[in-house]
């Protein structure tokens, strides 16, 4: 599953599941750049971490909901490079609550970052992977997108809208030999998870068929698959990676 040579951009990419997956294509002999809200130093020792593989890095600061920021993000992969290989949406949040209790702020922060970040990024490729007349974008989407869950109903719209916008925009780029694929994971092991009650994680691993939460560098595997030559004849496919916690 090599990437050799290919650039990429991972949003969100220096924590959880995004920095696995920079760390799996860099592994796999793609320049990376990334985006990161705030964690600057983190950011800067990852880069310097990818560079030190022998591929290129680019560590570059933003806000994944803000729209402009985003084709400038894009322009400047592509300006420095020349071109962007493979976009992975990955820049996500969550602000769980009943809906009884919900904030109107909480499911705007949420659509914003997770939903709306994915439609920021893609647009501003678009152009650009259509004139190379190939690319491979892979969203993140959940395995609560697919399924449900309660107190995570902003969380689950953006997730299902992601799938859809996904599947939607796989059938616009298939003739011009661009892949749009989703990444659903179901329980994994991170940063944000993290927080979850010791009931809830019992509760939701008692589901999970293999027994245990993923690492986010399972995830990241289905992602290096997926952006690789191997998967080249699959678009608009949602890939579980939940241990079979929805089967």
């Amino acid at each position: 599953m090599t990437v050799s040579g290919k650039n990429a951009l991972v949003t969100g990419g220096t924590r959880g599941i995004g920095r696995a997956v920079v760390e799996a294509l860099s592994d796999a002999g793609a320049n990376v750049a990334f985006t990161f809200r705030s964690s600057a130093d983190e950011a800067a020792a990852l880069a310097s971490e990818v560079e030190g593989k022998g591929v290129k890095a680019l560590a570059i600061q933003g806000d994944a909901a803000d729209f402009e920021a985003a084709g400038k993000t894009i322009d400047q992969v592509v300006s420095e490079w020349g071109s962007i290989d493979i976009l992975v949406n990955n820049a996500g949040i969550t602000k769980d609550g009943l809906l009884l209790r919900l904030k109107e702020e909480d499911w705007d922060a949420v659509i914003g970052t997770n939903l709306k970040s994915v439609f920021n990024y893609c647009k501003s490729a678009y152009r650009q992977m259509m004139k190379q007349r190939s690319g491979k974008i892979i969203n993140m989407a959940s395995i609560v997108g697919v399924s449900g869950n309660a107190g995570q109903t902003n969380y689950a719209a953006s997730k299902a809208g992601i799938i859809g916008f996904s599947k939607s925009l796989a059938k616009e780029l298939g003739s011009r030999g661009i892949n749009v694929n989703v990444v659903a994971p179901g329980y994994v092991e991170t940063d944000m998870t993290g927080a979850l009650s010791d009931e809830a994680r019992e509760a939701m691993l008692g589901s999970v068929v293999l027994g245990r939460p993923a690492t986010p560098q399972d995830v990241a595997n289905a992602v290096l698959f997926l952006a690789s030559d191997a998967a080249g004849y699959i678009t608009g496919h949602v890939l579980h990676v939940d241990g079979g916690l929805a089967m």
